[in-house]
């Protein structure tokens, strides 16, 4: 295909697929589709075992990393702020709340023991040298999520010459991008799954392009909601060099999910993908259950703390609540949450990555059919 991004990134059809899962990110790749591991959980250590895997698995193609590195949270500015510093910042009506919330279900959980020198959630400094571990391998893009990278990322990618995106989700974001020098924009509406803003893809992609005419041209890609090829020639038609997807691998065989995740996503509508703060103190899209609730419209909730402490609750409680759902407590099933999108309603079965992005290319060449039928004599 023409598109830029195909050209800055070596690949055969502008379909970028984030995912957690190294399995995902392989498959994708082979496929003809670009993967993207989502690193933000990782050590150096980690992510070399994990690119190493990729390396091994995807024949050669291409792959990148995002990690996240967020410009506002409750610790920025701090030095050294580790996880056990960190949990002792946590309210104890916090911490009541959550306990009591896993009792009523069953659902028993240890605290997490961490070692001294362990950092706090989304520690930027970990995050950068994540990276650094991420440049032993081929990579062929780095993104960052939640705020304009740091310079020193920036940098890196122009040293390595490789490609810098930067997630945004409103125009006012873009344009900061754009002038601190990002190579790509991710413009992500607020039917994505994970941190998003509330605005939506179909307006916020031609929004973004207008704005950042005049400055740089910079390609875009279209995220939110886009679960099928019709919908990536759709933003593509409006101005996006390709899309980034995410939730649609969510629903693949070898996607990082739990089988009961998978079960609830395909009994989703739309609606059940709600934005809330109950997991990582920012709004962030995920699939509705008794623990959004509780932490939203409970009267008796403290409510979530900002990032990163809610994580120091959140995180822990979740594996508890998925270990307790997988022994056989349904209590514990109605607690299952993940970060999944709106596109959640059009999920109906799983189906492996490799035909996902086999039925993207299909769909997306009839929805170019069909258009091309409309102003054909």
């Amino acid at each position: 295909m023409k598109s830029p991004i195909c050209d800055m990134l070596g690949i055969e059809f502008p379909l970028l697929a984030f995912s957690h899962c190294r399995d995902v990110v392989a498959a994708v790749s082979r496929a003809g589709g670009f993967g993207v591991l989502g690193a933000t959980g990782h050590s150096p250590e980690s992510v070399r075992t994990e690119l190493k895997w990729i390396d091994d698995h995807c024949d050669g193609k291409p792959y990148g990393i995002d990690v996240l590195i967020p410009e506002n949270m409750a610790t920025a500015g701090e030095k050294n702020v580790t996880y056990n510093s960190l949990r002792t910042r946590v309210p104890p009506q916090h911490r009541a709340f959550a306990h009591d919330l896993l009792e009523k279900v069953g659902v028993r959980v240890e605290e997490q023991v961490a070692r001294d020198d362990t950092p706090q959630p989304f520690d930027p400094d970990r995050a950068l040298l994540v990276l650094e571990a991420a440049f032993e391998f081929p990579i062929r893009l780095i993104a960052n999520a939640l705020g304009v990278p740091p310079p020193s990322m920036i940098e890196m990618g122009k040293r390595h010459g490789v490609p810098v995106a930067a997630l945004v989700g409103a125009k006012e974001h873009a344009i900061r991008q754009v002038n601190a020098g990002v190579d790509i924009l991710v413009v992500q509406g607020t039917e994505a799954g994970g941190h998003c803003g509330e605005v939506s893809t179909l307006v916020l992609v031609p929004e973004v392009l207008k704005a950042i005419k005049p400055i740089r041209d910079v390609p875009v890609l279209a995220a939110g909601g886009v679960m099928t090829g019709a919908q990536m020639a759709a933003c593509m038609a409006m101005g996006a060099a390709g899309v980034w997807t995410g939730s649609v691998w969510l629903a693949t065989m070898e996607s990082e999910t739990t089988e009961i995740f998978r079960e609830k996503m395909i009994e989703a509508s739309s609606r059940d993908a709600v934005r809330s703060k109950s997991r990582t103190g920012k709004p962030a899209r995920q699939l509705r259950s008794a623990w959004t609730e509780a932490w939203e419209r409970d009267p008796a909730s403290p409510g979530p703390l900002p990032m990163p402490l809610q994580s120091l609750i959140s995180e822990n409680a979740l594996r508890g609540v998925d270990r307790a759902a997988a022994a056989g407590n349904p209590r514990a099933r109605e607690m299952v949450t993940y970060f999944v999108g709106q596109g959640v309603g059009l999920i109906d079965s799983v189906r492996s990555a490799t035909q996902v992005v086999q039925d993207f290319k299909e769909e997306f060449l009839e929805a170019v059919e069909r258009m091309d039928d409309l102003v054909s004599e």
